[in-house]
């Protein structure tokens, strides 16, 4: 890639403004951002895909749902890549043009409005700030970028263009996510005082990606976009200077909610974790993170694990435990659970409102208890809210609704740096076998 990242100078919110508008209860961004008239074909935005590996499939899978867009163009160094993007819509009634490189892509296609970004982490930010610069709308995946700096440059650039940017934590979007925030944890105050959270993502062993062999990058082209050979340009999620890793790749989305729902980023985090099981990978594949918060409730304390060699556990979730009930909650519906304490206040009024849903298996079966230590298990709730549509959908959706002025963004870049501000502190964590303190200032661009 020709272009760097240019250096640019950094503004800083107050300590004050960032409480009040960092993690805002809907997540929703106080002010309004600039709006500029679309120029797109008729009424349609014109899109742009960079990047179509497994997560740009997944992000097109979702696109191709949206009515109003326009794709124009998909870009990616892999043939292989950027010829399934082009096929996949030209199924679909489109006749986009293909590209290895973006800087091609932004000299040749004029008329673009937004571009949706989904390279490996350590090109988002060049990618991202490219494109800003250029005059269009970023939807660009999660995490931000693999080191803190480059995500700053992004929140830079942001303000710079005047243009939209949105960070790709889908969950944010998500309807039963903000059901279980606005309506459950904010107005029904259901868990009471929340005083802990646990959160977990496990996957079982897998083997390194492979590709074949008459399919391969030509060693230049890998060498001029940052990629030792094929194997790393596969695997780049392990390789440290192309990613953050597991706590990275999958509990920056657990992370976020966590400072999403508590409204405030950590005070200080510690962390365990190392290449417990693999050999040839950089990055720990097995972490565990203890973040310590301090809300207008009292202490919070959480626990996140993230796990790559067993998917034993119960699944992915956010638990936010209170003193009156819990609140368990997974983009896996059949995970999300609400469970009451005795000593909590009568509930039947917000089963009235459709806050809850009772339980087919509410209520315990008798003499579960097999010690006299043992509470007994919790009533089960509910939610009443079903997401029937993929689950990155919404938070696209959210974004070209942005775009059009019709909304405002869910996920801006700055609620995204201040969120994943604290995840970047975990692997220092880890490395320094120490309490990583943090102060108001890193969490803001």
């Amino acid at each position: 890639m020709k272009t760097t990242l240019s250096e640019l100078d950094s503004s800083h919110w107050s300590r004050r403004g960032f409480l009040k508008t960092g993690f805002t209860a809907g997540g929703m961004v106080l002010a309004a951002p600039t709006i500029l008239k679309a120029q797109g074909t008729g009424n349609k935005l014109n899109v742009a895909l960079i990047g179509v590996g497994s997560q740009g499939r997944v992000l097109l899978d979702s696109l191709l749902n949206i009515e109003g867009l326009h794709f124009q163009a998909v870009c990616d160094i892999w043939e292989l890549s950027r010829r399934y993007g082009v096929n996949r819509l030209k199924k679909a009634g489109f006749d986009p043009n293909g590209y290895e490189d973006i800087e091609d892509l932004l000299a040749n296609e004029k008329d673009l409005d937004a571009v949706i970004i989904a390279t490996p982490d350590f090109w988002h930010a060049p990618h991202t700030n490219m494109c800003l610069k250029a005059g269009l709308h970023v939807y660009c995946e999660k995490m931000m970028a693999h080191t803190i700096e480059a995500a700053s440059s992004m929140v830079v650039a942001q303000r710079a263009s005047g243009k939209l940017l949105q960070i790709g934590h889908q969950r944010r979007s998500n309807p039963r996510y903000q059901h279980a925030l606005n309506n459950i944890i904010n107005k029904a105050q259901i868990p009471g005082r929340i005083t802990n959270i646990n959160g977990q993502w496990n996957r079982a062993v897998s083997e390194d990606l492979g590709s074949p062999p008459r399919y391969a990058i030509p060693p230049a082209t890998l060498k001029r976009y940052g990629f030792k050979d094929m194997h790393q340009f596969r695997n780049w999620r392990w390789f440290r200077d192309l990613s953050g890793g597991p706590i990275s790749d999958l509990g920056a989305h657990q992370i976020d909610i966590f400072n999403w729902f508590l409204g405030t980023g950590p005070k200080s985090v510690m962390a365990s974790g190392g290449s417990d099981y693999y050999d040839t990978r950089e990055w720990y594949d097995n972490v565990m993170a203890i973040f310590e918060y301090d809300t207008a409730q009292g202490p919070v304390r959480a626990s996140y694990q993230v796990l790559t060699t067993t998917s034993a556990g119960g699944g992915y979730f956010e638990q936010f435990m209170g003193d009156e009930g819990s609140v368990k909650i997974s983009e896996n519906p059949k995970l999300t659970k609400v469970y009451r304490e005795d000593r909590a206040p009568d509930w039947d009024k917000w089963i009235d409102l459709k806050y809850l849903l009772q339980s087919e298996a509410a209520y315990p079966a008798e003499n579960t208890t097999v010690d006299v230590r043992e509470t007994a298990p919790l009533v089960a709730f509910d939610l009443p809210v079903v997401l029937n549509k993929p689950l990155h959908q919404p938070h696209l959706e959210n974004f070209f609704g942005a775009v059009k002025g019709e909304n405002k963004l869910n996920c801006d870049g700055e609620h995204a740096f201040a969120s994943e501000a604290a995840i970047f502190k975990v692997n220092t964590a880890v490395a320094a076998r120490a309490t990583i303190d943090m102060k108001p200032s890193d969490f803001i661009a």
